[in-house]
């Protein structure tokens, strides 16, 4: 590809776009060029070439894993809105929600930083994940991204060039693993090696060069040896020699192996069109040269989670050295170097391989999806290190298919991986012909048996025996039903025998006229949810019979009156917030200006749903007369409160590390963050949690004293 010019790029860009047949695609990918040229017109790199060369080679780099339209588009656009200042109505009005979508995506991982072991980086672990899960394109355009950084680098500072390798290392190339994405994750380890440790680098790279002519000489001799075998028995094939990653051969060296230990260093990969010709190749290689003992591997009858299918061996070839040969179909290489990225443009064209294939990558999402539901940040930081990205065990069912799991998994885990009615009718487990506890931690290899029976349900106990969090979701799923349903029974029952108490017809009760308005003040849909929240006591039959019969004061009426009535007197409580006269009532923070201890307050008595506490200058109870009550907060209870402020600053640089820092030595801590770039400022919405209004104001004026800060205020919804 020519690198000068960027108009050559493109049309080297296009030229290998061959597999994109439609005119429209092409077209949008073309409009997006034009966009992407006009907004970096005049921006710099580092490197001191024009900006757009880089979307280009972004592109490009995605156009060699065979990407889709939307994809390619996306990656020409990435930088527009954050290098580029380019407004995001105008993309999402030219190129449309799902271009734009990716786009986004890119932007905000591209705005998160990983530098350090603290609470925001663990919170931006989350975020780039869950971030993830949208649409797993933003991830295999951050890759390529990267990859073209990386390929650039040498102008950063050294310091830099580490930071950024670790990062690699640590986040983006196990996520390309799991992808698939081989090719894309061999060069980022290599280029990360080669920053972060360039001693260790360039000492391999030295090795493999004195010893490169005699291994070309051996792999040359190897392939036309190997072909003509092959073409003597009419198998159509193509072998290449295959480069061993210096990433990997570093690894090996690093656990203690010698040199001339590692295996692969000579290697073949041999490609044909059938599935039966792989294993016919494999026979015809075992017989004419010697395998390795326990060097066999087939991928194909047992794939790899993430897609990879292949027939692995190595053999004893010309003076004694070891030759790995990898034997694979021409849609399992597609698969196996470039993964999940090339599953749009594949699944077009109806190959059922492809697309089977890629649903198994896509379960790595789901499990993303399925940890975030119910963990903190630091949990779930945890729960992805130990699920996704750590060493896997492959546990077969008596069928011989394989199932991965995480290291610690038990035959819960298993069950609920086969499927989910499998785990929840589960009464015992047979592991390699024995009874084993459902506790037992599976390990390579076992042979996994689930003893099921049609009337059984699972036990509570489970969620602490099983591991992954897909089991304890799908278990705790199973009892929120049930749960659910009783509830609904206890509400029904609830509501008829209160009726029948007041001698009121339940035919007359349940029209349509009184439903609708039961509905309409509840806030619910159906009768299952009115029966729901009468069984959970969230309100009782009686609150519910009196929004039709009005014959009995309401709640919010008897409590005025005993505002009224009664003396006032002092108040032990157990609330956060002290009625005067009243003890345990139902006290709701108002979440449209969350104030705080040491805010003046004020109580509004809603209808059905206890007292909501909001600010006195709180601008949504501004005009309201009625049904407002004195209030104060109860100065014997200490515990934090959420609230939120805006920061507004000229300069997004460092400021959330900043103001992150600032926390270090105040009681107070930062929930989330979300940031909003406009024309001219940067506006970062934070929740915090604090105990009282005089923290929060030291705190926020520590934050207006940061550099590149305009204004630090509090929020009202």
């Amino acid at each position: 590809m020519n690198k000068d010019n960027p108009k050559i790029i493109f049309d080297d860009l296009i030229n290998n776009l061959n597999y994109i047949t439609s005119k429209k695609e092409l077209k949008i990918i073309n409009d997006a060029y034009l966009f992407a040229e006009e907004v970096h017109k005049g921006d710099k790199r580092l490197t001191g070439v024009d900006y757009i060369k880089h979307p280009l080679n972004v592109a490009y780099i995605l156009s060699e894993i065979k990407a889709d339209s939307d994809t390619i588009a996306a990656a020409l656009l990435h930088d527009t809105i954050d290098v580029g200042k380019a407004d995001k109505v105008t993309i999402k009005k030219q190129f449309g929600d799902n271009i734009y979508t990716l786009v986004e995506g890119v932007t905000k991982i591209n705005r998160l930083k990983f530098n350090g072991d603290n609470e925001s980086t663990i919170a931006n672990y989350r975020k780039i994940f869950v971030g993830l899960t949208k649409d797993v394109r933003v991830i295999i355009i951050k890759l390529a991204d990267r990859l073209h950084n990386m390929r650039t680098m040498s102008v950063l500072s050294k310091h830099k060039q580490k930071e950024t390798s670790n990062e690699t290392l640590a986040i983006l190339t196990p996520i390309a693993h799991r992808l698939g994405m081989n090719k894309i994750k061999g060069e980022l380890e290599d280029l990360s090696l080669r920053y972060s440790k360039p001693d260790a680098y360039f000492s391999i790279v030295e090795r493999l060069n004195k010893t490169k002519t005699e291994r070309n000489q051996y792999v040359e001799e190897m392939i036309e040896n190997v072909s003509d075998l092959l073409n003597k028995n009419g198998i159509k094939h193509e072998i290449k020699g295959r480069a061993k990653s210096i990433y990997s051969i570093y690894k090996k060296l690093d656990k203690g192996k010698k040199f001339s230990d590692i295996y692969d260093l000579f290697a073949l990969r041999v490609f044909v069109d059938k599935v039966d010709e792989c294993y016919q190749a494999m026979g015809l290689i075992h017989s004419a040269y010697k395998p390795v003992p326990k060097r066999y591997k087939d991928y194909i009858a047992m794939p790899k989670n993430n897609g990879y299918q292949s027939l692995h061996t190595t053999v004893f070839g010309k003076d004694g050295n070891f030759f790995e040969i990898q034997i694979r179909t021409y849609d399992m290489d597609i698969v196996a170097e470039h993964g999940v990225a090339s599953h749009w443009s594949y699944k077009e064209q109806g190959k059922s391989l492809m697309q089977s294939a890629m649903e198994e990558k896509l379960q790595f999402f789901r499990s993303i999806m399925e940890l975030n539901k119910n963990t903190n940040d630091e949990e779930f930081l945890s729960r992805i290190k130990e699920e996704v990205l750590s060493t896997m065990v492959y546990v077969y069912t008596p069928n011989g298919d394989v199932i991965e799991l995480p290291i610690g998994s038990t035959p819960i885990d298993f069950a609920y991986r086969v499927h989910t009615e499998v785990g929840n009718k589960m009464v015992g487990a047979i592991v390699n012909g024995n009874i084993v506890t459902l506790d037992y931690k599976l390990n390579d290899n076992d042979i996994v048996k689930i003893k099921t029976k049609k009337d059984s349900t699972p036990n509570r106990d489970w969620i602490n025996m099983c591991f992954t969090n897909q089991a304890k979701n799908k278990i705790k799923a199973f009892f929120n039903k049930v749960d659910k349903t009783e509830y609904i029974k206890l509400g029904e029952e609830s509501l008829i025998k209160e009726l029948r108490r007041k001698k009121i017809s339940i035919n007359d009760f349940l029209t349509n006229d009184n439903l609708s308005k039961i509905y309409n003040e509840l806030k619910i849909d159906n009768t299952n949810d009115l029966y729901l929240n009468i069984g959970n006591n969230k309100y009782t039959a009686n609150q519910v019979i009196n929004i039709i019969t009005n014959e009995i004061k309401s709640k919010e009426e008897k409590i005025l009156e005993k505002v009224i009535d009664q003396e006032i007197k002092e108040v032990v409580s157990k609330n956060d917030i002290i009625v005067e006269g009243i003890d345990n009532i139902k006290i709701n923070i108002a979440g449209c200006c969350k104030p705080i201890p040491g805010d003046e307050i004020i109580g509004y008595i809603s209808r059905g749903n206890g007292i909501n506490i909001h600010r006195c200058n709180c601008p949504n109870i501004s005009d309201i007369n009625e049904r407002l009550i004195s209030v104060n907060w109860n100065n014997t209870i200490n515990k934090k409160y959420d609230t939120n402020i805006i920061v507004e600053a000229n300069d997004s640089k460092d400021i959330l590390l900043n103001i992150i820092a600032k926390t270090s030595n105040i009681d107070i801590s930062i929930q989330s963050v979300n940031t909003i770039h406009n024309t001219d400022t940067y506006i970062f919405e934070i929740n915090v949690l604090t105990t009282n209004i005089d923290l929060l104001n030291k705190f926020m004026n520590d934050i207006k004293n940061i550099k590149n800060v305009l204004n630090v205020e509090r929020v009202i919804k």
